[in-house]
């Protein structure tokens, strides 16, 4: 059985038999461009949001050895006029660049497209024996007149972690099939995906002929990067799952017009493990962050810690080769975990920030183990802070921001009020599992610093912080009850903590004072 042509939508069989959330619109907007001028398209998205079950739906759908007409029965491209039109008419090219990840970097070119030419010798007998799998098509073309369609999936596994040589020489392998004179005449269409967009060579695609559509450039392809909002209504309805926590645990990404996507590999993973964890570590290492937290271009610790504080940065992702290698500036280094799916990009602002708690933890996990002192035990800590809050141990809280407030304003170039309030955030990084977390909330009859209410069906208290500079912390709970704070918070817990938190500028030390009141 052929690996790489004509062999059938067994894959995307497989993918239907789960909890599968149409997205076959985007064969529509494939046969769109199938032998026009617009034929090569690569559309880049993050790890984990559906790549590999976009290729297989295309290859299911365009693949002239199979019938796929009841696997499609009642999907959105079926409601299209060109629906059969193109429905398995095509010799179709499926390549999963993952299949040689085992084999040298520098051998992969070489061997891949031996192993391409022996696929296509099975569909083709009289294939004369080559080396080069453009030649193969070209012969095919000539004596057949087939044109085909090619799938790439993953197609920058060859430009992310490997040798500038093995990176050239696959660059120019793509250029030499993709822009000869023959391309047109091969390819009826070219859909490749990938976490990156096409490498740019100075300021230019490799590939300059290619439509792309990325994370931050989505264009029309937008809706089918991740679940919408209401895709994830209707799978926790007919899964018995909390949608609130579906929504805290991993929404959060804004991608061209569509305001509110969730990660789907996650979502479906909570619904098959029944429960609202962070999925990241257990299919894609946080390595992928905790590398460029050694790199302090631009000041990227102040810019992440920012971040992970609940704050925003600005960037200019323009300037990114779509490389892994060559990290020049803190933008690249914006814009490569944009691409990776660890910080959201707001097109409208340029600005990123973590897009969900379970995002966030991976950020904690990688601050833990990249080396930045005392914060990194400090975040590490957390938890018990939290504890110690919900305990009311007002002694240990005081010492334990004594050490985050050190910390960030030895690692942060902010002023000593703005690296205060990173630290009392950075502190309580923690409850990012357990609450809803708001900064400078209207609530009663001003902005209470920070709040945390409680998830949905948790008995933990609710928790309004107020911050004070070099005043008292008694003037802090004063003013929570002077502007009525807690007024908004009653009904979403049986409790409310009340904590303030004074910093005396010159013992550098903080003071703590508690109430606890009746929330429900």
């Amino acid at each position: 059985m052929s690996q790489f042509i004509d062999y059938g939508n067994i894959d995307f069989k497989g993918t239907l038999n789960s909890n599968f959330v149409d997205k076959s619109g985007l064969i529509e907007f494939l046969n769109n461009a199938i032998d026009t001028r617009n034929r090569f398209i690569c559309v880049s998205r993050p790890r984990r949001f559906g790549k590999s079950v976009a290729a297989q739906m295309a290859y299911a759908y365009y693949d002239r050895s199979c019938d796929s007409s009841e696997l499609f029965n009642g999907l959105e491209i079926t409601k299209n006029s060109d629906f059969k039109t193109h429905l398995n008419k095509y010799p179709t090219i499926y390549i999963d660049w993952n299949r040689f990840a085992n084999i040298p970097q520098n051998e992969i070119l070489k061997e891949a497209q031996k192993c391409f030419v022996a696929d296509l010798k099975e569909s083709y007998p009289f294939l004369q024996e080559q080396e080069s799998f453009a030649n193969a098509l070209v012969e095919i073309n000539k004596k057949t007149d087939d044109r085909f369609i090619l799938i790439i999936d993953e197609w920058d596994m060859l430009v992310r972690d490997v040798d500038q040589d093995v990176q050239d020489e696959y660059v120019n392998f793509l250029r030499a099939m993709f822009k000869s004179n023959n391309a047109n005449k091969l390819f009826l269409l070219v859909y490749m995906t990938g976490i990156l967009p096409i490498i740019k060579i100075r300021t230019q695609s490799a590939l300059n002929n290619f439509r792309e559509y990325s994370i931050v450039h989505p264009g029309e392809t937008s809706k089918y990067y991740g679940f919408t909002e209401q895709e994830v209504k209707e799978l926790c309805s007919e899964n018995d799952m909390d949608f609130a926590l579906m929504k805290h645990a991993y929404d959060g990404y804004i991608i061209g017009d569509q305001k509110s996507m969730f990660n789907p590999n996650s979502v479906m993973q909570a619904i098959d493990y029944r429960t609202y964890d962070s999925f990241w570590s257990k299919t894609a290492s946080f390595m992928a962050i905790e590398t460029y937290l050694h790199t302090d271009v631009d000041n990227v610790r102040t810019k992440i810690i920012e971040m992970m504080s609940g704050g925003t940065e600005v960037i200019e992702p323009a300037s990114f080769r779509n490389d892994m290698k060559n990290i020049d500036t803190s933008d690249d280094v914006m814009t490569l975990l944009v691409h990776l799916g660890y910080l959201s990009y707001e097109p409208e602002t340029q600005r990123v920030r973590i897009p969900n708690t379970e995002v966030a933890i991976e950020f904690k996990n990688a601050v833990s183990v990249a080396g930045w002192g005392e914060l990194s035990k400090s975040v590490g800590a957390s938890l018990r802070l939290l504890e110690d809050t919900i305990t009311l141990k007002k002694d240990k809280i005081a010492r334990a921001f004594d050490d985050y407030h050190f910390e960030a304003s030895s690692l942060l170039e902010f002023n000593d009020e703005n690296s205060m309030r990173c630290a009392i955030v950075l502190a309580y990084y923690a409850a990012k599992p357990f609450y809803k977390i708001f900064h400078e909330l209207p609530t009663g009859k001003g902005f209470a610093d920070m709040v945390f209410i409680p998830l949905h069906n948790s008995s933990r208290p609710a928790i309004v912080v107020e911050l004070k500079y070099d005043k008292s912390a008694d003037s802090a709970i004063d003013q929570i009850h002077r502007k009525e704070y807690p007024a908004s918070l009653k009904g979403f817990s049986k409790q409310i903590i009340l904590c303030g938190i004074n910093y005396n500028k010159s013992t550098s030390k903080h003071e703590v004072e508690m109430e606890v009141i009746e929330g429900k």
